[in-house]
């Protein structure tokens, strides 16, 4: 307990799922942390349950398409808890499950924009304050889509596949700054999950057996804590990686590819 005493965080997609889960872990671990969520509800029901897990909650409205509401977070952080330590680029938007040709460029630029550019936004405006800390630690997430070019994801999978080149174009640059930056690609049991699991019997079963370990991840106890280490002075010679926290479903991969797709069209 204790290793994100007095560190002010920010997440942004905060208020459920893997990000809720995380925002859960750093409280247990003492820090301050502001919920950069964009459903109201969400976002306060999160912040609120902080205080009682050791930690300090702030819920701020923050819509990552735009990029005023992005630097607004940043600097609302800043002004409530005086500082700002930790940045986790956590939230996106997502777009319908078609295939590349049916893709449209207003789904791509939507993608870019909710992965790269609010990264992109966050990370600098983040950087001033964390060079007054005396550095900081930035956490963005990649996928494990990208690695298997999962159907249905053309968008995202580019856009992730960029959260790398980010990730360690500002670990290179950065470190003189004593700022780490790391990226991490879960897979857990958040909202798409549940919902997949309850349109599909037997969703969850299937899940857990694709996995080395045998289970699907919990966000606050079993990705939370590893991305814990990456904010925390644990990690403090790390930087510039791409984490998997997956059970080990990195290893044997999956098949993505619809059922009702023909091997030549």
């Amino acid at each position: 307990m204790g290793l994100l005493s007095n560190k002010v965080a920010l997440i942004t997609g905060g208020g459920g799922g893997i990000g809720r889960g995380v925002a859960r872990r750093f409280a247990r671990e003492g820090a301050c942390v502001v919920i950069a969520e964009i459903d109201v509800a969400s976002g306060q029901q999160t912040a609120s349950e902080l205080e009682a897990l050791g930690g300090k909650g702030l819920f701020v409205h923050t819509d990552i398409l735009q990029k005023n509401s992005v630097l607004a977070a940043i600097d609302a952080a800043v002004s409530h808890f005086g500082g700002l330590d930790i940045l986790v680029n956590n939230a996106f938007v997502p777009t319908p499950n078609v295939r590349l040709e049916d893709k449209t460029d207003d789904m791509l630029d939507q993608t870019l924009t909710s992965t790269i550019r609010a990264s992109w936004w966050a990370m600098r405006a983040a950087l001033p304050h964390m060079r007054q800390r005396g550095g900081g630690k930035i956490i963005n997430f990649f996928s494990i889509d990208v690695d298997i070019g999962a159907w249905l994801h053309a968008d995202y999978n580019t856009a992730k596949a960029g959260i790398v080149g980010l990730t360690r174009s500002a670990a290179s640059e950065w470190g003189r700054f004593n700022i780490t930056v790391n990226a991490i690609a879960p897979t857990a049991m958040g909202a798409t999950f549940h919902k997949l699991a309850a349109e599909n019997p037997g969703f969850a079963e299937r899940s857990a057996a694709m996995r080395p370990l045998g289970r699907c991840g919990d966000p606050e106890e079993d990705i939370g804590p590893a991305v814990v280490f990456l904010a925390s002075e644990l990690s403090r010679y790390v930087t510039g990686e791409t984490l998997h926290v997956d059970g080990g479903l990195h290893l044997p991969g999956y098949n993505s590819r619809p059922a009702d797709v023909p091997v030549r069209e």
